[in-house]
């Protein structure tokens, strides 16, 4: 495979991701985190990077907007929860696992 239909297919199902999130606001960042190591703001701070890596003038918040499909505000204020106990306690096991394991 040539790397311009690998770049295409690549962007096209990081496309289908973030589709995929929007249409899902149910599932909480802290969820993403626990389970995955990652969340919809870090899908952002790494296209900001990427922007930011190329000479493009796009900030995290504009980044944020892109992924999340709305404002960061107002995503937050319409679907984000307060993380319960059990989730906070999962979150914390998981970073203690990755400091355990030199990540």
């Amino acid at each position: 495979m040539d790397q311009p239909t690998r770049t295409e297919l690549e962007a096209a199902a990081f496309r289908r991701l973030v589709q995929h999130l929007q249409a899902h606001p149910e599932v909480q960042n802290i969820d993403l985190m626990i389970l995955a190591d990652f969340c919809r703001n870090c899908l952002a701070k790494w296209y900001a990077a990427a922007a930011q890596e190329r000479g493009l003038d796009l900030d995290y918040p504009a980044a944020q907007a892109l992924i999340y499909g709305v404002p960061y505000s107002e995503w937050k204020a319409q679907h984000q929860k307060e993380a319960t106990p059990e989730q906070a306690a999962a979150y914390a096991e998981r970073q203690r696992q990755k400091a355990t394991a030199g990540q």
